[in-house]
């Protein structure tokens, strides 16, 4: 996927989400331990990447999501994020998306020149229930960054954030389901309570999919593919787009990319029907839905 940026790869289990952790399950296939943690060789520099024309295959404009295969805060990354961070201030015209669960350990995780924030980075943290919602949104709303936003995946428990929402702080609320195996149950009663307070507060809510098992009107659905699970997602109209999302992107002289500059998504016909498309870069055009 040419929105993923994976400098790192494995990750130590630390709370009930982590439980039939998609990493380890994959892993697992490849006959390899989701708890072995290295740094990528091919991947490491990918946002530096340059066709064979020497321009970026990164586009300005773009959103990439950080470290999807571990965390970008665990303890067993520390000698490496500092040249994570170099890469992500040399290039200041895309938006790194960083996601953890392990907000305690960020603030003295942050480069020496963070000040109140970079305008390229949108940190999230995950909220798989209300337990970790109250754990981890206190101190995402207590960290110094410029935009902020909550994921909820895997979606394993009710979550409400109407005491943290007022704050304005939070700018987006992703969920999804859970896969693989061992997949718990999605309810859609709280997928329905989450999506009407992000509406009230005018907070973008993206829901991207159902997980394997779906609970609606007291049935529970089994829905394998999950190509179905997103399409499921986006024909229940949950999704909603809420107050934009500036991100003052520049380039490598501080100068403001002009809004004709940057990257605009393109999406094919699966991609009209997709619960990612709401949040996602958009489709590489690779071919393989037409064969």
């Amino acid at each position: 996927m040419h929105d993923i940026w994976n400098p790192w790869h494995g990750c130590k289990k630390c709370s009930e989400g982590c439980d039939n952790c998609y990493m380890y399950f994959l892993d697992a296939q490849r006959g390899k331990s989701g708890a072995e943690i290295y740094r990528t060789k091919a991947g490491f520099n990918y946002p530096l990447s340059r066709d064979k024309n020497g321009a970026y295959k990164i586009k300005s404009g773009e959103q990439i999501r950080v470290s999807m295969t571990s965390d970008f805060f665990l303890e067993e990354a520390d000698e490496w994020r500092n040249d994570a961070w170099s890469i992500i201030r040399r290039r200041p015209d895309v938006v790194f998306f960083l996601l953890t669960k392990r907000p305690e350990r960020v603030r003295e995780c942050l480069p020496y020149d963070w000040g109140d924030g970079w305008e390229n980075v949108f940190f999230n943290v995950t909220a798989e229930n209300q337990r970790r919602a109250d754990e981890r949104v206190p101190i995402l709303l207590s960290l110094p960054f410029k935009h902020k936003g909550v994921m909820c995946a895997p979606f394993i428990g009710a979550v409400s954030l109407r005491k943290y929402l007022p704050s304005g702080q939070i700018e987006q609320v992703i969920c999804d389901g859970e896969n693989y195996s061992g997949s718990r149950p999605l309810n859609y009663e709280w997928v329905k309570a989450l999506r009407d307070e992000c509406e009230e507060y005018g907070v973008t809510f993206a829901f991207v999919g159902t997980g394997r098992r779906f609970v609606k009107d007291g049935k529970t659905y089994s829905i394998e593919s999950s190509e179905l699970q997103s399409k499921q997602a986006y024909l229940s109209g949950l999704s909603l787009k809420g107050k934009p999302m500036e991100f003052k992107l520049c380039d490598r002289f501080g100068d403001p990319i002009p809004e004709g500059d940057l990257y605009v998504p393109y999406f094919g016909e699966k991609c009209q029907t997709c619960g990612m498309r709401i949040i996602c870069n958009g489709c590489t055009r690779c071919g393989k839905c037409e064969s």
